[in-house]
């Protein structure tokens, strides 16, 4: 019954939440969460201020006590659209780690994204299809158009709530001008993605984080003083009179505004706007609070990496294996022949378990690597594996963090004349555990590469045996095919298996 902990640091609260996996549902027993502002400086500066990594660094540590009082198998700790600005965020990093030992990961926006939205589906059903979930933060708004439980669009927009109101609100009550202006912007950001929800024909909309929270309170009490019943949705008429209302107050008479609360007072009237905005632009009735969010789909993701099982871990299997299928449409790998490699690289990585003996989850890294090893080639032929490296590691393929694509990439990066030596940038970033662990995996995809080098649909089946200090694979032809090409291949990498696995290996044709 493993303790699972997730802690989000984002723009402007930090969150804890610590779950026990039983049987394959997590039971939360314990959570956290503090206003600490860590995106405001960023934001107008374009660094974290002292004040804020100080305050931040307070807090996680009664974080981290909690987790040790909870005996804790496995923590991890994400940031969000502050640490992805600042410009400083290395320093903070290292006072984390040096106070915590924790190492903070800092996501994209659309891997936050996908996390809220993996946190939702993984606790219940969505009741209408197609949905929106939106998620606005202190440093970025998320929106993701899910149907049938799957991402099939996301976006990440700079429409933050404390973003927004570092930049355009200056005044209090603000201006008229500055309302203009704030609206302005928002309006060109949502431009970028309008269309797309309006043509979806959204049934239902979903938010999640403190604003939305306090937006869904601020409905209830004004549907209560109005002696109406509350509904469970806030709706786009409602949403008008929140914003003309609110924007017209100072921040001491929001602050007695029933919902809001003293801090987030401070910043409600830029989520306000952005709300009111998206729900007109999009033609949207009005959406619903949720509580859940991204710490509970960080929570998720880690259930179902310890078993696969879980309803979260088919939905991440679901994403990432989507994902990539983007990626080899969208940098113009043959689909045929990345399939036809990949399943050679799962059919020597199952027939060696005992030559190998790498720990289970290389066998999806492998998948991976063996579907986009050729990525680099969208680039330019001429060093193909350093760009494979760097477009892997560094892209948007959803349901990977930043260490299992770099894993995937370097997997997938020596396939040339080169070989991983002391020193490779590829194997240095990453922990030295994994690094053998690549070496072996990365001799099994060039034999997954060698054994289909024809590109013809030579062999038809390939068997693997070993035994005695030997590994022999037979490939077997297809009628009045030659495997001379892939016979010559494997040849050729005959004497660096033996060098990574100590045996001997043969290949002929049956």
């Amino acid at each position: 019954m493993p303790t699972l902990a997730a802690v989000d640091i984002g723009s402007n609260s930090v969150r804890l939440k610590i779950a026990r996996l039983q049987g394959r549902r997590l039971k939360e027993v314990h959570e956290d969460r503090e206003v600490t502002r860590l995106g405001e400086g960023v934001f107008s500066g374009g660094l974290l201020s002292p004040e804020a990594m100080s305050e931040t660094v307070r807090v996680l540590r009664r974080f981290h006590r909690a987790t040790q009082e909870w005996g804790t198998d496995s923590v991890r700790v994400v940031a969000t659209a502050a640490l992805r600005d600042a410009r400083n965020s290395r320093a903070f990093l290292e006072w984390v780690r040096s106070t915590t030992g924790w190492n903070v990961e800092i996501i994209s926006g659309l891997e936050e994204a996908r996390l809220i939205h993996l946190g939702i589906i993984s606790n219940g059903r969505l009741d209408a299809d197609p949905v929106l979930l939106v998620d606005l933060g202190g440093g970025s708004c998320e929106l993701t158009l899910s149907r049938k439980g799957q991402i099939r669009e996301t976006v990440s927009l700079p429409l933050g709530a404390v973003r927004l109101t570092s930049e355009f609100l200056r005044h209090d009550p603000p201006r008229k001008g500055e309302l203009e202006r704030l609206r302005g912007f928002v309006a060109r950001e949502m431009g970028r993605i309008q269309d797309r929800i309006k043509s979806a024909r959204v049934r239902a909309v979903i938010a999640t984080s403190g604003t939305a929270a306090a937006l869904a309170g601020v409905s209830t009490h004004l549907a209560r003083f109005r002696k109406q019943r509350p509904g469970a949705k806030v709706t786009k008429d409602m949403m008008r009179r929140i914003v003309k209302q609110i924007t017209s107050l100072s921040l001491e008479q929001r602050r007695k505004v029933p919902g809001i609360g003293p801090r987030r007072a401070e910043i409600i009237n830029a989520g306000a706007v952005v709300y009111g905005e998206l729900l007109e632009r999009c033609h949207l009735a009005g959406f619903r609070y949720s509580p859940l969010g991204l710490r509970d789909g960080i929570l998720a993701q880690m259930a179902a990496e310890s078993d696969r099982g879980t309803r979260p871990g088919r939905a991440i299997e679901s994403e990432r294996w989507e994902s990539i299928k983007r990626a080899v449409e969208h940098y113009r790998v043959e689909l045929h022949h990345a399939l036809q490699v990949r399943d050679a690289a799962l059919l020597l990585f199952s027939g060696l378990k005992s030559v190998h003996q790498l720990p289970p989850e290389y066998r999806e890294w492998l998948s991976a690597a063996a579907m986009l090893y050729e990525v680099g080639d969208y680039v330019n032929r001429n060093g193909r594996h350093r760009h494979t490296y760097y477009i892997i590691s560094n892209s948007e393929i959803l349901g990977y963090t930043p260490q299992q694509r770099r894993i995937i990439a370097a997997i997938a990066r020596y396939l040339g004349k080169s070989r991983p030596t002391p020193g490779d940038g590829p194997m240095d970033a990453l922990p030295p555990e994994e690094r053998e662990h690549v070496l072996k995996a990365s001799v099994l995809l060039r034999l997954a590469r060698a054994v289909n080098l024809g590109r013809s649909d030579s062999v038809a089946r390939i068997s693997v045996s070993a035994r005695s200090g030997r590994v022999a694979l037979k490939l077997i032809p297809r009628r009045k095919a030659s495997v001379d090409l892939e016979l010559w291949a494997i040849e050729k990498d005959r004497a660096y298996f033996r060098e990574v696995f100590g045996r001997t290996l043969s290949a002929a044709a049956a």
